[in-house]
């Protein structure tokens, strides 16, 4: 008799045994399943939101040049450089520092003259130009009439923008976080359920390009009466920040 009830709480202990490990078994794969994944679809909402700031630029980009014709090399160096380097010295009384100047390109490439299918070199071009950052905008015109009084030939489009927008993007990205939580928060309202927390987050922003303005197609030459400084208006810089948020629901 005291066998069979020993055997029969052995069997309790057995089949308790059993069902407890199958139940760790199934545990273990629901979170072998799971584990790594997000929230299932069903419980989630994703909302994009945009956020914008405008701020006026505080640099304006130029391209300088000087490209002179001659008969030799020496002269025509010589000629192109007394213009570029007076060009330069202005800049530089303008109170644009140094760094701010560089020399984007400089060529010497002769003229060619065919005659009776023959190569003959008449001249020379000598060219050389520098990109300069202006950061007081309101010296602009006058380093565009300098530089066409100077004997500049080749002056390229300017281009306003901004020079560390690293703040406004901070902020055009908060402006975007809380579009998205407005967007989810009515979302949420109309359909009955409750935004319990972020699942996941993705963001791009985008700052526009600086607008181009096109220049003087013909400088004044060295020497002549002072050039007039045009009017030049810098308008403003568009930063904006795109963001998808993914919220638990329930």
């Amino acid at each position: 008799m005291k066998n069979k009830f020993l055997q029969g709480v052995v069997g309790l202990l057995a089949l308790a045994l059993i069902v407890y490990v199958g139940f760790l078994a199934r545990n273990a794969a629901e979170s072998y399943n799971y584990i790594g994944k997000a929230v299932r679809d069903r419980d989630t909402i994703t909302v994009a939101g945009e956020g914008k700031v405008t701020a006026a630029p505080d640099l304006a980009l130029i391209s300088l040049g000087v490209q002179t014709e001659g008969v030799t090399v020496k002269d025509t160096q010589t000629q192109n450089t007394r213009k570029m380097n007076a060009i330069i010295a202005a800049l530089k009384e303008l109170k644009i520092e140094a760094k701010d100047i560089q020399t984007s390109g400089y060529s010497i490439y002769p003229k060619i003259d065919w005659n009776s299918g023959k190569q003959n070199i008449v001249g020379y071009t000598v060219s050389q130009n520098v990109s300069v950052k202006v950061r007081n905008l309101d010296i602009v015109g006058d380093v565009l009439a300098k530089a066409g009084e100077l004997g500049a030939n080749q002056i390229g489009g300017i281009q306003f923008t901004i020079d560390d927008p690293t703040a406004l993007q901070d902020e055009a990205r908060g402006k975007a976080i809380a579009d998205a939580r407005k967007k989810a928060q009515q979302l949420a309202d109309q359909l009955g359920i409750k935004i319990l927390k972020v699942v996941t987050f993705s963001k791009g922003s985008s700052y526009s390009p600086p607008t181009p303005y096109p220049m003087l197609e013909k400088s004044v030459s060295a020497g002549s009466a002072q050039a007039v400084a045009p009017d030049i208006q810098s308008g403003s810089q568009d930063v904006t920040s795109n963001v998808n948020v993914t919220f638990e629901v329930r």
